[in-house]
């Protein structure tokens, strides 16, 4: 197992507080590491205003920390989907991620710093994320679900994370910026249907703007990689928007 130590880069203006961002996992290389599948699956402790690594693998994790960072959430970018970070007051940033087998790349990024990782899974017993939708918005405060209705009609949301034949979300994200992820390591063959419902503004101001951001990814770490993003405006408490219809594969 090739490794190092963590990533460490510093930018900022000339006089600024010096702006550091550090990735401790995963670490950069080549690594063959067995992850349950079980730890995608994250405990929700409402209200809920950021994923947690509750019952998280060492293999299923991203973790650092940040200094000096800007106002509001960093982001993390994964195989090229961009998607909010909770930082805490500590600077320190956790969450689980369940990675595919093959090439995978991490980045953190704040308004003065960025972080990278490359590293190669070879564990050939892990079933990796075939199907992959990662909602994620751009306002504080709001509730937006994602919802994912399979081929065999299953409904995965918030109320049924865990589908019959395979697929989780992640965790239920209610005070606004996600991420949400949907995961299947074996997707069914057909016709999946992708929804946001904005679901509450809290005290947003009537007729604010939100825009939610859809990644659908499939097949990724393989020849056959897609990834589709979207972009959907939500403008009032309610609102239930088909993104996506696709037939998989």
């Amino acid at each position: 197992m090739l490794a190092c130590l963590p990533v460490l880069l510093l930018l900022g203006p000339p006089g600024s507080p010096t702006a550091t961002v550090a990735i401790e996992a995963p670490l950069s290389g080549w690594r063959n590491a067995p992850e349950s599948r079980s730890s995608f699956l994250q405990p929700v402790h409402y209200p809920a205003s950021s994923v947690n690594v509750e019952q998280a693998s060492a293999a299923s994790l991203i973790s650092g920390h940040v200094a000096a960072a800007a106002k509001g959430p960093a982001t993390l970018v994964v195989n090229g989907v961009p998607m909010p970070l909770s930082v805490s007051d500590d600077g320190a940033f956790a969450r689980p991620y369940a990675f595919a087998r093959g090439s995978n790349s991490v980045e953190v990024r704040t308004e003065r710093a960025r972080a990278r990782r490359q590293f190669y899974d070879s564990w050939e017993g892990k079933a990796p994320p075939r199907l992959r939708v990662v909602l994620s918005w751009d306002t504080d405060a709001t509730d937006v679900d994602l919802h994912v209705i399979t081929p065999a009609g299953e409904h995965a949301f918030y109320g049924q994370r865990v589908t019959p034949s395979g697929g989780a979300l992640d965790v239920d994200v209610t005070t606004g910026f996600g991420p949400e992820i949907f995961a299947d390591p074996t997707p069914l063959r057909g016709l999946y249907l992708v929804y946001v419902n904005y679901y509450g503004a809290g005290e947003r101001p009537a007729g604010e703007l939100t825009v939610a951001r859809v990644a659908i990814a499939s097949d990724e770490g393989t020849l056959r990689e897609k990834l589709q993003v979207f972009s959907v405006p939500l403008r009032r408490p309610g609102e239930l928007t088909l993104v996506r219809s696709f037939i998989y594969p």
